[in-house]
């Protein structure tokens, strides 16, 4: 009898213990969250005061649309950076997906098949740094780094270094108009923010993306495949970097492999690490990198109503991004991990 209450009384302070980590987890999520909202709110505010326009509803609108595609991108990034990875290649399958998907909107009749030619595009390229990755295992670094310059040169090589133009674009609606006053670029985006966070936490695939990048050896020993689990999250980062090829050629009504998601990567970065999700993986929510993709873009934004040069903006934007990498590390040396 005395063994079963002690047996009892452990279960209770077990659960009370896991109730109290559940939670304390929680409001760390939320503190990760909030603690850059302040940040957007205080960066709005400024603007305002500053350039008297910025806080437009016109203004606001193509702030909205200018963060779309980085948010996108920083979805993808969030699932690969969650692993403990990292995908430098992403600008690189943007331009490669667009170029796709402009060529095949030339297509007599079958022009919207442009669409599924661009997240082919990018699916297949995420899919090729997966199987490197997963299946080799070789550093995702360096994998995605040798991506970005040979995807850079497919891009090229697919409009033979020329600008691949169409003003009959059948899906460029996707890029100039809205839906009952939202536009459709805005739309996508937080459709891919709610599928992200509903994969990464209502799902069993979630629990093992957090569990890898926590620990990828006990994952493993756990059961998990983690090898299934990179090459989702990789290939993944790459469908969504097809689909913000698709989102930027309905946008311009044009692709160039040259220049076009040059450094978009950067930013992609950027907005994952501002939103609280951590390099070395584990750590982190999709809400955070939807802040984190609004900051970047407002700073843009305002930093142009301003008449700051391109110089400045490049200065500025590396300075948030060194800005955000110190404050990932005074997170994890306050957390204890790393």
């Amino acid at each position: 009898m005395q063994s079963s209450n002690s047996t009892n009384e452990t279960t209770a302070s077990t659960n009370t213990l896991q109730g109290l980590s559940d939670h304390k987890q929680r409001v760390q999520n939320f503190i990760r969250i909030v603690g850059m909202l302040p940040v957007l709110i205080i960066l709005c505010i400024g603007f305002e005061l500053l350039t008297d326009r910025f806080m437009s509803w016109q203004n606001i609108s193509i702030v909205a649309q200018q963060a779309s595609i980085n948010i996108v991108l920083a979805a993808g990034m969030t699932f690969v950076i969650l692993t403990g990875g990292i995908d430098l290649s992403v600008g690189s399958i943007l331009a490669a997906s667009a170029m796709v998907a402009m060529i095949c909107s030339k297509i007599p009749n079958f022009g919207m098949i442009g669409i599924l030619g661009g997240l082919a595009a990018g699916l297949v390229l995420g899919l090729f740094n997966g199987s490197l990755i997963a299946g080799l295992r070789l550093p995702p670094f360096i994998v995605t780094l040798g991506g970005l310059t040979a995807m850079r040169g497919i891009a090229r090589l697919a409009g033979n270094d020329t600008t691949v133009f169409n003003p009959e674009l059948p899906f460029a609606f996707i890029g100039n108009e809205s839906l009952f006053g939202v536009p459709w670029l805005v739309i996508i985006a937080f459709s891919v923010v709610i599928i992200s966070w509903f994969i990464l936490k209502r799902t069993v695939l979630g629990i093992h993306i957090y569990a890898v990048g926590g620990n990828e050896d006990a994952a493993r020993l756990s059961g998990i495949k983690v090898w299934k689990v990179l090459l989702f999250v990789y290939s993944l980062s790459g469908l969504l970097s097809g689909l913000g090829g698709v989102m930027s050629a309905a946008r311009l009504y044009a692709a160039n492999g040259i220049q076009l998601g040059v450094a978009y990567e950067l930013d992609a970065i950027a907005a994952v690490i501002l939103g609280g999700t951590s390099f070395v993986g584990g750590i982190g929510t999709i809400w955070g990198t939807l802040i984190g993709a609004l900051i970047i873009a407002v700073l843009s934004n305002g930093l142009i109503l301003l008449g700051v040069s391109d110089v400045w903006q490049f200065i500025i934007k590396g300075g948030v991004i060194i800005g955000a990498v110190a404050l990932d590390r005074y997170r994890l040396s306050t957390s204890g991990k790393g």
